[in-house]
């Protein structure tokens, strides 16, 4: 192999790899620990797969710590933000109850239905639901991206990861890989600033609910 086709692969490598770096540039000092994350009106906890049970592990894991940002005093309210279609099993209905099941109340926790992607969430989360700083909750893998998607919006985003790979292994690196081509694709957005694909406003009871929490 020859410096050149070296240096064309290096290249190529570069490449791939910009909009991860650029991910986790944007969204440097504001990845923090549940015990160490500043206090933020909102936690937006981002949708996942859901089972016939329930949340699948890491969503459940995600609901978790919202929990616990809630009950320490670090949000005063929850956005739970997917694809409540049947085709996703409800997946903010499932959310609300797993989080109200848990002892944290209905009052305090509002729905984005319509959170097909992050970037998606990220864009109703500041145009439908008037949120301007919040602390986005996710896996570790996944958390620059979200993070830096919402500061490109203008949210004061902070956020909490769940490392998750001692729990789900196998899922936690398919979603690092997985996070190369969508880390692409968050760049894109970030550059041309799609519309969200549903721009129907939100519940005015759960628009409440937020407004309440600023």
């Amino acid at each position: 192999m020859t410096w050149a086709v070296l240096g064309a692969v290096g290249g190529c490598v570069m490449l791939a790899l910009l909009p991860t770096a650029w991910t986790y540039a944007v969204s440097a000092g504001r990845r923090h620990r549940l015990d160490g994350v500043p206090v933020r009106p909102v936690a937006i906890v981002l949708g996942a797969a859901v089972w016939e049970s329930g949340p699948c592990p890491l969503l459940a894991r995600r609901l978790d710590i919202a929990a616990e940002l809630y009950r320490a005093g670090r949000v005063r309210a929850i956005l739970v933000s997917g694809d409540n279609e049947a085709r996703s099993r409800f997946e903010t209905d499932s959310m609300t109850s797993y989080l109200v099941a848990r002892g944290i109340p209905e009052s305090a926790i509002a729905a984005d239905p319509a959170g097909y992607r992050t970037w998606d969430t990220c864009v109703r989360a500041r145009d439908v639901y008037g949120i301007t700083a919040a602390t986005v909750v996710t896996q570790a893998f996944h958390l620059p991206r979200a993070v830096a998607l919402c500061r490109t919006v203008g949210i004061d985003a902070v956020g909490v990861g769940d490392a998750s790979l001692s729990g789900r292994s196998r899922s936690t690196l398919h979603g690092y890989a997985r996070e190369i081509g969508a880390n692409a694709k968050a760049l894109r957005d970030a550059v041309l600033r799609p519309a969200p694909a549903v721009t129907d406003p939100a519940d005015p009871a759960h628009l409440a609910r937020l407004s309440d929490a600023e």
